[in-house]
């Protein structure tokens, strides 16, 4: 196996629910928010694919590395556009579903190494995601049909098929 297909093997995973570290006792960390069961899913609509980088949770993903953010989109303007897609996954009477996905977007110049992104949107968004929100309609329809995809065909479908009519109506067939 290449170093590529097994790099990738391991950040194509959603982080599934862990034990709430908060169970039977109320002290220091309540109330705290907890980014243990969510996930950040990279659309490329430019190159036709979705994956899972779990470094956008720190900022760190392929796409936002080795550039510059700037808080004008116009310094950007030639720059291509990517979503960075916050999913959070919950347990149901039938399993692990995708409870909360909500999308932001990001555009990077490589060409001028500079990219815009508007941190208080990722942060809602990521907030939206938590809350078990369905936040998708400001997306492009070929970056929500790359994300339609990417779920419905994670590990055999089982959590798209668990999840809400509300998120399998918000994204295109």
């Amino acid at each position: 196996m290449s170093d590529q297909s097994s790099n990738q093997k391991k950040t194509n995973q959603f982080t599934i629910i862990k034990d709430d570290p908060n169970d039977g006792h109320g002290g220091y960390g309540i109330g705290s928010i907890s980014l243990e069961n969510m996930s950040s899913v990279i659309i490329d609509p430019n190159d036709d694919r979705a994956y899972v980088d779990m470094e956008a949770m720190h900022a760190r993903s392929a796409v936002e590395r080795r550039v510059k953010f700037q808080n004008d989109r116009e310094v950007v303007k030639n720059g291509k556009l990517y979503w960075i897609v916050w999913v959070t996954v919950e347990k149901g009477e039938n399993g692990p579903y995708f409870a909360g996905v909500a999308g932001s977007e990001i555009v990077v110049d490589r060409k001028i190494k500079r990219a815009y992104k508007s941190m208080p949107e990722h942060v809602k968004q990521m907030e939206q995601s938590l809350k078990g929100k369905i936040v998708v309609d400001h997306m492009d329809d070929h970056s929500k049909k790359l994300l339609k995809d990417f779920l419905a065909d994670f590990e055999g479908g089982d959590m798209w098929k668990n999840s809400t009519e509300e998120l399998k109506n918000a994204l295109p067939e």
